[in-house]
């Protein structure tokens, strides 16, 4: 078997072909370059390796390679060979130095954790502000009372958020610690001349002690409430920690442990650890000396390179030893294991394979989960053992290190003797090295026995590191615009400090008052050293100004709001018991201030899970199934989705069952499972059984057995009774193919050098592939060439049904043609993925003609990729067609009903994915995200591969683009447009969507083009970047969130998602099957996409604005206080007495009023769960930030202020008029009794006032209000009924016989709480909030139906009953509270987490039958119909619909029109569809429009009917699809026009 490769892999500027011409190119550009032949390498079998005078990979002129020292420039990496002097110091050291592999993602350090996070926390300005006033009541010339009691407060704050960084980091670190010390094979005893011995620095050890000295200690406090504490380099026991834990095959062990593995070759072990075929003799294949005499160039031509020097003696100390990860070093050989983790970047020499191939799993580095094929270099596969890497001698030039995860550009040179004449001077040859060759840190290596490399990039150098960014210490919005007010407040008390200071200078310079008789004299001596005094002493005094209890109540509030959040069971995924579980506690609120979303596709939108749902054989559709797409259509329409999918489900369970039991009567298959079986086709399991005739036996056959042979997977059995095959493949639409070949009996047992071998229903067969042609991003289409046991060959060929239908033979199957794409239209009405099956049968002779143009394009110097693609093209021509499939991309549960709810809640929701432009607009569609109504804008670069295109040239023509498209909104992207933007939050109108890849977005997300793409962003409702690396992501979230000021979320689920996440204010990872990297990363995670509605537009919204009341209310009743003290000082000329007794002082924010706003901000709610759900656009006041505003903070300021003044004066005047003495002779009027009489009333006014701002009035909330106000009654008895009270002794007693106390009590809240009552009242009925109106019709009764069915749901989730699952199933109608909240159905295939859509041997969705028709905000019909239908229409069709679907139930056939039904009977999945379009049938005659199928015809046989093999048609995909159109449509608008 053969396959024919070439370059698919998206690069960046110049494609992996120009790489090769750009470093031939390189030698011109040298003034010292030497001009010799040169054979490129590459990854074909049949590809020579090019000779090449030996140059550095450079971009400057210079002839040697020259970098600053740090490893961040170009390098060279010299193995076996004596590094050159001027790479060397003074000393002979190495001057290039390079990171180390040890890797810390921590923030913290045992020695750096006090100094950062004392000044991060510090970064708060009252935190300074606190400190400072420490510091100051150490004096007592200022007054303070208690020094260490003052300093309790602010210890405790910042001990608490210590120890919880402390929590956080620990975390990090023991992850960290984990990779760090994870197991490779290194060679060791050979010297590598790229780096010096590790020299530990003192400092470094000094270090390294303090982490050892700290780490015990922690162990050691463990082991006091743990009977067995891990070790913390103990690998086997710490397995779970490890990144990609679920790759791992065995558990790794410590490196240091006492049972680890020995190395590759132990001293006295002869036994290899991986067995390997000894290298061949190395001169099997060389030419004799005689025919190299005759034709020297085509032996130079024909020469293998290899990098073992024969010559060089081998030492025997070399071998493969088990090392951690962090002791590699670049120009380290490592060899890798099957499904081990990749330490670094390494470029691949060799593998166990013959071909040089290995197989990689990506999802760590970019979320994709398929394989994909890396090839080693030729030069190298002849290393197998350490000792061949011990006598190779090569150099590497490398480019820099860079981001880019699909960008590699570097050589490597040897020097090569002749076999021919050994006696003449090696040749220096070269070979390029593209990311093909690369094996990036992060990957893990499948299929694979083993791969050797070298390693060229460590630690922070490599892609995956670069990619990730720094870890991010996020405050809340809150907090930070807090900082504005504590100043402004700081601002009042300075004020209010220096009128204090004024007032009590200038009343001690007075001579004529009584003090100057009475009194000792100033404490300062002077007036003015006393009003200086004076200021510092009201400093203290009126510090509650800014409260220090405010930040202790909002962490403890954000704690109480993280655990309700962990513990609400609508959020709970009980398939990987995964709560919703607050990483970072102090967010709480800025989730309810979010209004752009960026999401991850790839398994965070959709499950990854492709099932081959149905298909059409030879003009026969079959298939039973019921859409997620499907059910949003008939959900638009009026349908009761609910019932008519327990209906519709209930037929597929009956029809499985019936498939099931003809495929065990047609042949007991092993292979068959029950559970995995998606193609659910009774009367495909007759025509197999031949009840309909040999004829179509005979097609269904043929097709099962074209699934079967026409892919590249890799079958795996798995042991077991009954045995199991399982398909790893590059892609998973294609693994559901072959799966649903095996279920009908035509399995695939696995590969051999030349073929496959199949169990065709029984009986095991073998059939030869002579050629597998790979699909590539622009063929659209894959073929494999097999000889069949009669012997003859076919060619089979899968693809997209345009790129098929297109190559059909003219003038043939019209019928069948016509049949077949009306089929393949009403598949992708339902959503399905589609695509075509052909064949071409083939002579002895053409095959032989075709294999030679084959080869001659394989070893093309020049051009090879086009040579091959053209070649490939000339035989895919006048196929004939066999049928098509249809396979469905499930989403998540729930998916498009959260994305149309947070769009109803004016979120705004862009997509960054790393798929194709086609893959994710057609899941756009099917998740809500993107509907027919709007037109697709897109902005698109095409990428010059001669890579003679400038950046001004791509600058200018992307400014082209966007000025187009902002001329559509009439705007230019200037500078006052921007600052309009900024004050827009109302959600764009729904016209446009803007689509565009990652080349393009590279340019323009420059500095002069950015402000434009934001603005033309923000005009749209939706917005699909495809294509971008994870630094684009954050790049995208980054624009976003400081050009327009506003809060973002990213979610996301893999490591390609981290940085993302960590750029976002609030960052979301999925806790999926197949990694964490992202929840690693993440402020929340949570199990499914469907889950963030209710962590946004609940928890959210409650927590924005319970924070948002409760730090208003503290301030206000902060303001109370301290100016009631204030108000006190004019009567005693601002001498700073306290009019309270210090207790009170004490006690006010402790007990008499914290405890009821801290509730507030913990349970307070204004409407429930349910209706938060159901009414999404209450979230919109959290968008616009109207719960947190200076507007607001004031006006309670204000009414703090006005309050003040009554609470001190209107006690003031009712003591006055009390003149009962005490029988010590004091009466009321004594200082601290009258701060009883403010004290009483002030206490009770403020927990009213917090009362009527709170809109849950629950028994708790009332008991903590009756409890605080009743506590100063029981403070002040207790506490002034013991002498230790001094003058204040006996006061209650006194004071509450008095009535006037108690008029005062019931008087002064009255009048302090009127204004606010008042101003309440008229709100709440001339200018109601949304909440207020919605409260309103809850109390009416309007949303109990809902309660009651989340009360249900929720009831029925904790019980864990099936009735709870479909309650709270997002494939219900209603949006009940806990939507969402059930278990997803169990998936029928391996999870994907992408697809490498370069190497996707199956297609994007259809182009031709790409049907927009069943997306949101569209009847479905609109894309031929001329009008819309009305309501009372859609209702009628919709009856006549239940009673035709009520027909079928009793057997009856209903009517459609079939064209050509050779086969008569019931199909109810093919007939409910037909019927939906059949309504529609007679505005598409009317039209001039083109159905799907239509335009099939229109495209047909375009290839055929050329004979010049240059002459394939072209389309381009950038031209615009409006309203159901494809690219091939006329009436498709190019943005460019």
């Amino acid at each position: 078997m053969q396959r024919s490769r070439w370059a698919t892999r998206r690069l960046t500027v110049k494609s992996s072909t120009m790489k090769r011409l750009s470093l031939r190119g390189r030698r011109h550009h040298k003034t010292t370059a030497t001009e010799k032949k040169r054979v490129s390498g590459a990854t074909d079998v049949t590809q020579p390796t090019e000779i090449v005078a030996a140059e550095p990979v450079q971009k400057d002129d210079s002839s040697v390679v020259e970098d600053s020292g740090d490893g961040s420039g170009p390098r060279q990496v010299f193995f076996n060979i004596p590094l050159p002097r001027e790479l060397q110091d003074e000393e002979g050291r190495p001057k290039q130095q390079y990171p180390r592999n040890k890797i810390r993602t921590a923030k913290y350090t045992p020695l750096s954790f006090i100094p950062k996070n004392l000044f991060f926390q510090f970064q708060n300005i009252a935190n300074i502000f606190f400190l400072f006033l420490v510091i100051l009541v150490i004096f007592p010339i200022f007054g303070g009372v208690n020094p260490g009691l003052n300093a309790v407060p602010l210890i405790f704050i910042i001990c608490v958020t210590a120890i919880k960084d402390a929590i956080e980091d620990y975390r990090r670190t023991n992850l960290d610690s984990v990779l760090n010390n994870a197991p490779v094979h290194r060679l060791v005893g050979w010297e590598n001349v790229n780096v010096e011995e590790d020299n530990v620095s003192t400092w470094r050890r000094f270090k390294k002690a303090n982490s050892r000295f700290f780490g015990s200690a922690w162990h050691s406090i463990e082991g006091l409430w743990k009977e067995d504490v891990k070790p913390a380099n103990d690998f086997a026991a710490q397995a779970d920690a490890r990144m990609s834990i679920e790759t791992r095959t065995t558990p790794w062990e410590s490196v240091a442990s006492p049972n680890s593995r020995q190395s590759f070759i132990s001293a006295r072990e002869d036994i290899q650890m991986t067995p390997v075929p000894s290298p061949l003799p190395r001169d099997l294949d060389m030419p004799t000396i005689s025919s190299a005499m005759e034709n020297e160039a085509l032996l130079l031509q024909n020469l293998k390179g290899d990098l073992v020097n024969h010559n060089l003696p081998v030492s025997g100390q070399a071998r493969f030893h088990r090392d951690a990860w962090k002791n590699l070093v670049v120009g380290d050989f490592v060899r890798i294991y099957a499904d081990d983790e990749l330490p670094a970047d390494v470029i691949i020499l060799a593998t166990s394979d013959p071909d040089g191939a290995c197989y990689v799993e990506t999802k760590n580095l970019d979320g994709e989960t398929n394989l994909k094929v890396r090839s080693a270099l030729r030069c190298g596969r002849t290393l197998k053992h350490a000792r061949d890497c011990e006598r190779s001698q090569f150099i590497i030039d490398s480019e820099p290190p860079q981001p880019n995860l699909y960008k590699y550009n570097g050589a490597i040179k040897w020097r090569q003797s002749l076999p021919w004449d050994p006696e003449a001077e090696p040749k220096e040859m070269s070979e390029a090295i593209t990311i093909d060759n690369m094996l990036l840190r992060g990957c893990n290596l499948r299929n694979t026995e083993w791969a050797l490399g070298v390693v060229i990039f460590t630690g922070h150098d490599t892609k995956i590191m670069m990619n990730a960014g720094i870890t991010p210490s996020k405050r809340p919005r809150i907090a930070r615009e807090l900082n504005f007010n504590v100043i402004c407040n700081f601002g009042i008390l300075i004020v209010m400090c220096l009128i204090a200071a004024i007032a009590n200078g200038v009343a001690w310079a007075k001579t004529d008052a009584s003090s100057s008789w009475f009194e000792y004299g100033a404490l300062g001596g002077t007036p003015s050293l006393t009003g200086f005094i004076t200021f510092w002493a009201a400093l203290i005094v009126f510090q509650n100004l800014i409260p220090i209890s405010l930040y202790i109540s909002l962490e403890i509030v954000r704690t109480a709001q993280a655990f309700f959040i962990y513990s609400d069971i609508g959020m709970y995924y009980d398939k990987i018991d995964q709560p919703c579980v607050p990483k970072s506690w102090n967010i709480s609120d800025d989730v309810g201030q979010i209004e752009y979303i960026f999401s991850d596709k790839t398994g965070t939108l959709t499950q990854n899970v492709m099932e081959f749902k149905k298909a059409t054989i030879n003009g026969q559709p079959y298939g039973e199934a019921y859409t997620e797409a499907q059910a949003g259509m008939n959900k638009r329409l009026g349908v009761d989705v609910e019932q008519e999918s327990k209906t519709i489900r209930a037929e597929i369970a009956q029809a499985k069952i019936k498939t099931l039991r003809g495929l065990r009567e047609l042949h007991d298959n092993p292979y068959l499972h029950d559970e995995d079986l998606t193609f659910i086709a009774p009367d495909f399991v007759e025509d197999l059984a031949g009840q309909n005739g040999p004829e179509q036996q005979q097609a269904n056959e043929h097709f099962m057995l074209a699934l079967a042979l026409c892919h590249t997977v890799i079958a795996e059995k798995q042991p077991g009774d009954p045995p199991k095959i399982i398909f790893k493949a590059q892609s998973p639409d294609e693994a559901a193919l072959v799966a649903t070949a095996r279920d009908m009996g035509f399995t695939v047992l696995g590969s051999s050098n030349d073929g496959l071998d199949v169990n065709v229903m029984g009986v095991d067969r073998h059939y030869p592939i002579l050629n597998t042609i790979e699909f590539n991003s622009s063929r659209k289409r894959m073929s494999a060439i097999v000889k069949m046991p009669d012997g003859k060959i076919l060619l089979f060929c899968k693809g997209a049904d345009s790129v098929i239908y297109s190559r059909l033979k003219k003038g043939e199957q019209t019928e069948l043609r016509s049949e077949t794409a009306k089929h393949l239209e009403m598949f992708a009405v339902e959503g399905l993925r589609t695509l075509c099956i052909a064949e071409k049968e083939l002579t002895e002779e053409e095959y032989r003609e075709w294999r030679k143009e084959h080869d001659l394009a394989a070893t093309a110097l020049e051009n090879r990729e086009e040579k091959l693609e053209e070649v490939a093209d000339k035989i895919e021509r006048d196929l004939t067609l066999i049928g098509g499939t249809a396979i469905e991309d499930r989403l998540q549960d729930g998916v498009p009903d959260t994305i149309a709810l947070l769009g109803d809640a004016g979120i705004k929701l862009w997509v960054l994915t790393g798929d194709k432009v086609e893959t994710a607009i057609n899941i756009g569609f099917s998740c809500n995200l993107l509907s027919n109504d709007l037109d697709l804008l897109r902005i698109q670069l095409t990428e010059d591969e001669s890579g003679f295109s400038t950046e001004e040239e791509y600058l200018a023509l992307a400014e082209e683009q966007l000025d187009a498209g902002l001329a559509k909104f009439n705007i230019t992207g200037s500078d006052e447009e921007l600052k309009k933007a900024r004050q827009d939050h109302e959600p764009p109108a729904p016209t446009h969507a803007l689509v565009i890849d990652g080349f393009t977005l590279r340019w323009v997300l420059s500095d002069t083009l950015k402000q434009k793409f934001l603005l033309l962003c923000k005009q749209c409702k939706s917005v699909l970047c495809c294509r971008v690396s994870p630094a684009q992501k954050a790049a995208v979230v980054s624009m976003v969130k400081k050009g327009l000021d506003v809060m973002t979320l990213s979610i996301g689920d893999g490591a390609n998602d981290v940085a993302m996440i960590q750029e976002a204010d609030v960052g979301v990872g999925i806790a999926g099957v197949e990694g964490r990297q992202a929840v690693m990363s993440s402020d929340y995670a949570i199990g499914q996409f469907r889950f963030l509605q209710r962590l946004v537009l609940v928890h959210g919204r409650w927590s924005y604005r319970r924070l948002a009341e409760s730090i208003s209310n503290f301030f206000y009743k902060n303001m109370v206080w301290t100016w009631a003290i204030f108000w006190y000082q004019i009567f005693c000329n601002f001498d700073i007495s306290y009019i309270f007794e210090y207790t009170y002082i004490l006690m006010f924010n402790l007990f008499f009023t914290s405890v009821p706003v801290i509730l507030m901000g913990v349970l307070d709610q204004d409407v429930s769960d349910t209706i938060s759900l159901e009414v999404p656009q209450l979230y919109r006041r959290g968008i616009e930030r109207k719960e947190w505003t200076q507007t607001k903070f004031w006006a309670y300021m204000v009414d703090g202020i006005y309050q003040s003044v009554m609470s001190f004066f209107i006690p003031f005047i009712f003591v006055a008029l009390t003149t009962t003495a005490a029988s010590n002779g004091l009466d009321v009027a004594e200082r601290t009794r009258l701060g009883c009489y403010i004290a009483h009333p002030a206490v009770f006014t403020i927990n009213m006032y917090i009362l009527i701002n709170t809109y849950r009035w629950d028994w708790l909330m009332l008991l903590v209000i009756f409890i605080s106000d009743i506590f100063i009654f029981f403070w002040t008895g207790v506490y002034t009924a013991f002498p230790y009270a001094a003058g204040f002794y006996q006061a209650a007693p006194q004071l509450y016989q008095e009535l006037t106390f108690w008029m005062c009590l019931i008087v002064t809240p009255m009048i302090c709480l009127l204004p606010r009552l008042v101003v309440k009242c008229i709100q709440k009925q001339r200018f109601p909030y949304d909440a207020d109106i919605i409260r309103e019709q809850s109390q009416m009764g309007k949303y109990d139906e809902a309660e009651a069915d989340a009360a249900a749901a929720i009831a029925a989730a904790v019980a864990g009953t099936t009735e709870g699952v479909e309650g709270v199933s997002s494939n219900s109608s209603s949006s009940t509270g806990t939507k969402g909240s059930g278990r997803s159905r169990k998936s029928k295939h391996a999870k994907y987490e992408s697809v490498d859509e370069d190497r996707r041997p199956i297609y994007p969705p259809s182009i031709a039958t790409h049907n927009t028709r069943t997306q949101n905000n569209s009847d479905g019909t609109t894309y031929i119909m001329q009008s819309r239908a009305s309501a009372e229409q859609l209702r009628l069709q919709q009856q006549r619909t239940a009673e035709q679907e009520d027909d079928d139930i009793m057997g009856e056939e209903p009517e459609r029109a079939v064209t050509r039904p050779s086969i008569d009977r019931a199909r109810p999945s093919y007939d409910r569809i037909r019927r939906s379009m059949d309504r529609v049938r007679p505005s598409f005659e009317a039209s001039n429009d083109f159905t799907s199928a239509a335009r099939l015809s229109r495209i047909e046989s375009t290839h055929s009917a050329r004979e010049h093999p240059g002459g394939q048609r072209r389309f381009n995909l950038a031209v615009v699809r409006k309203r159901g159109l494809s690219a091939f449509s006329k009436k498709s608008i190019d943005p460019h026009d």
